[in-house]
């Protein structure tokens, strides 16, 4: 893996990564303010976010690849299946287990990435980014409160939380393996309408409102579709094209240093020292990382 500096292409879309990871990072936000269950919320993230991908994607498709025959839809809606997977293993996981553990677990994503380049792709792994991808999962840690948050959880939910790190890293890799082919809209828009498809029966069965009561229940609804899937997931997709897909996972771990943030702007939660800490050391873990 070469030092992610090699081309202007390259540093437009390490920009674009970070962006995403920052869009994405803000989703919590959003579903922590949600009027509806876990699960709808779920739903309506990738409902939502359709339309303005299918809108973009008919606007500008002249001149791109077309999918050559069954294989290739397949893998166009592959990373779809996996996303709705992790979504719902994420939101199940929640009301298993404590929150700190559930998201602690779920930052795992990058090591199965990381395995999973190596295993399926042989793409070559260097110490430094490995030194930086432990450095920044060491900054997660510290982020949530050191070692001693991972206390007060249940083996089933923790278990839960590790398979949707687990389908978060299917996702970004099936992502990977289209984007080297196909434009980023078009696989957005296979990817959002198999989520939307995997998702609805789920959040049917498990939910009893599907609709928000107030026009504030829409606005989270809205901006979790637009900031956080079509804005940061747009933005990841796009930088795949010209990134290696285990750096740019490591954007998982920007999220809840995104959310403690906006969680100090927004919900006035207070960020203390530790936390801080815990942030500089995934910065400087990612910055270690895109040097190798």
């Amino acid at each position: 893996m070469s030092p992610i500096t090699a081309s202007p292409k390259s540093r437009l879309a390490l920009i674009a990564l970070l962006a995403g990871g920052v869009a994405i990072g803000g989703s919590p936000i959003f579903v922590r303010l949600s009027e509806i269950g876990p699960m709808a919320t779920a739903f309506w993230r990738v409902a939502l976010a359709l339309l303005p991908f299918v809108l973009l994607w008919r606007a500008t498709k002249q001149g791109e690849e077309r999918p050559a025959g069954p294989r290739d839809h397949l893998f166009l809606l592959l990373p779809g299946v996996f996303l709705a997977a992790d979504l719902a293993a994420w939101h199940l996981s929640l009301h298993m287990t404590s929150v700190a553990n559930a998201t602690l677990l779920a930052n795992l994503a990058p090591v199965f990435v990381t395995l999973g380049s190596w295993l399926l792709f042989r793409t070559r792994i260097t110490p430094v980014f490995l030194a930086g991808l432990g450095l920044a999962l060491v900054g997660v840690l510290v982020l949530k409160g050191g070692p001693s948050a991972l206390g007060g959880g249940q083996l089933a939910g923790d278990a839960t939380s590790i398979v949707a790190a687990f389908f978060y890293a299917c996702y970004m890799l099936s992502l990977g393996h289209v984007r080297s082919r196909f434009s980023t809209l078009r696989i957005m828009v296979w990817t959002t309408l198999s989520a939307v498809i995997c998702i609805l029966p789920v959040a049917v069965f498990f939910e009893v409102d599907m609709v928000p009561a107030t026009l504030f229940g829409w606005a989270m609804l809205l901006g979790l579709a637009f900031i956080s899937h079509v804005g940061g997931q747009g933005l990841v997709t796009y930088a795949l094209a010209y990134l290696p897909t285990a750096f740019s996972s490591l954007t998982l771990l920007l999220q809840p240093v995104v959310a403690a943030i906006l969680a100090w702007i927004v919900l006035a939660e207070p960020v203390g020292a530790m936390q801080a800490v815990g942030g500089a050391i995934v910065l400087a873990g990612i910055l270690v990382a895109r040097r190798g």
